[in-house]
Order: structure tokens, then sequence, then C-alpha cells
């Protein structure tokens, strides 16, 4: 008892979805890309970016618009959607459940091709569905980093992989999640039936009620986890070459930024956003 008591309590530590210590996963997945790019660049004598980049002066201070409690919202997107990618290009196998089966339980009327579980999606088709639903739902920058640590504590509670026949459900099942805990005014699964017209309500409950209990009902994600992926999303975005839009520093951004004794503003509004312990399964 002891023994697995040990082995369970080195699991939970290092689970990234729970604990800000542990390394996130995906940032991990990305490391061999991120490695064979700098190689061929190397090579090739290319320093991408390098011409674009602004850079701050005497007279004007350049910042991007994307904090650690107001993000960017395109530019989180892309970098959560790259995780994503990185996800599933570099997979160590294919463990799946019935549930997030896209053929089994299709989002559309239209044929599932028969090639659909060998072939890895390019990032900009995971883009492009995911800022789909955050476009129609009005959902937050906050709102997609919260889906993606929900993701990555999925696949580690479950022991599962996110892969070509899976992806879109799992993503859409922690979106589901992640707009009842963040956001303010919850998006109901009825309204995501309005985005996806091909898909049922209950189909919708189903898979919300599977991810939850795949969960352990575990929705809760502190601070310093949030804090956490959202600068290893920076440093995924650093990797690849994601540019976060740059814009004069003002004064009155200057005086918002200013960090002053004890927790910064946001901490405590973050924690109170996240530290349901259940959310309403509704139609």
């Amino acid at each position: 008892l002891i023994n697995a008591a040990i082995v369970y309590y080195l699991a939970v530590e290092s689970n990234p979805s729970d604990h800000a210590r542990a390394s996130t996963i995906f940032l991990s997945k990305s490391q061999t890309d991120v490695r064979d790019k700098r190689k061929s660049n190397h090579i090739n004598h290319v320093s991408p970016g390098l011409l674009s980049k602004k850079y701050s002066s005497c007279s004007t201070i350049f910042i991007d618009d994307s904090t650690v409690s107001q993000p960017n919202l395109k530019s989180t997107i892309k970098c959560v959607t790259l995780a994503i990618y990185y996800h599933i290009k570099n997979r160590d196998s294919d463990r799946s459940l019935d549930i997030f089966d896209e053929k089994k339980h299709p989002l559309s009327r239209e044929h599932v091709p028969d090639d659909y579980s060998r072939t890895d999606p390019e990032h900009k088709l995971i883009y492009r569905f995911v800022r789909t639903l955050f476009s129609a739902a009005q959902l937050t920058a906050e709102c997609a980093i919260v889906t993606l640590v929900y993701l990555e504590r999925l696949l580690t509670y479950a022991e599962m992989d996110i892969c070509p026949c899976n992806w879109k459900r799992i993503v859409l099942g922690a979106i589901l999640l992640a707009s009842k805990v963040w956001d303010d005014q919850a998006v109901w699964n009825v309204d995501y039936c309005q985005i996806l017209k091909d898909i049922t309500v209950e189909d919708m409950n189903e898979m919300e009620r599977h991810f939850l209990e795949l969960l352990q009902f575990n929705i809760n994600v502190p601070a310093s986890v949030y804090a956490k992926y959202y600068f290893d999303l920076r440093s995924l975005a650093d990797d690849n070459n994601l540019s976060f839009p740059l814009e004069p520093l003002s004064n009155e951004r200057a005086q918002k930024l200013e960090v002053g004794p004890g927790k910064p503003d946001w901490w405590d509004q973050f924690h109170k956003s996240s530290s349901c312990t259940r959310t309403n399964i509704t139609n």
C-alpha cells in the first residue's frame, strides 16, 4: 500500500495540469521538431523573423499586447492549436475511446474518409476548427488556455492519445468545460449545436459527461498552473517564430503593468473563476 501510494503521489506530482512544477506535455512534444528546425536554419544560415522584428529605442518602447491576465486572442488560439498539433504529430500511440471517435460519433453529415484515422491534421485545419468555435461562441483567450489544461489532464488521467480519429471531439469537449468554468456568461451545449448544426444536444451531453468522469470531476485550475501554461505557450510561439502583435507602450498601459507587493490582480480573479468543483449538464 505504501509503494502504491508513493507511485500515485509521483504520478500526480508529474501531471502539469495539476502542478505548476511539472513540465507541460505539449512543450516536450514540440522539442524534436524545434531542434530539427534550428539545425536546418543553422545549415542554411537562416535567421527567421529577424528582419521583421521591431526593436525598442530611447524614445519608443514596443511591447506586445498579450499579458498573462489578458492574452491576445488570435495569438493564443494559434499557440494552443499548435500545441494540439504537436500532441497529434508526436503522439506515442493511438489509444482512444469510442465516445471521442469521429467515425462512431460524427460531428457532421459529411462522409468521414476511410483513412481519417491515418492522416494527421495540419496546424491550419486545427486552427480553423477552434477559431470558428471561439468566434461564434465569443470565447476568450483565457478560455483557450484552460482548454489546453483540460486536454492534457484528460490525456494523462485517461491514459489516452489525441490522434486523427478523435482530436475534434476531444478539443470540443475541452472547450465545452472551459467555457462553462471560465466565462461569466456560459455557453450552453445547445448553443454549440447552432454552430455545429449536425450534432445533437444528447451527443454533446453524453460526451461532456464522459469527459467529466475521465477528469474525475477535477475541473479546478490553480492560478500557478494557468500562468505556467501561458508562459510555456509563449515559449512555443518563440520556438516556432509565431509573433505577437507589437504596439508602442503607453503611459496608461505601463501603469497597468506595474507590479506592486503581493499577488497581481489577475491571480485572485482567476482563482475565483476557476475554483468551481462542478459544472451543470444542460440541454
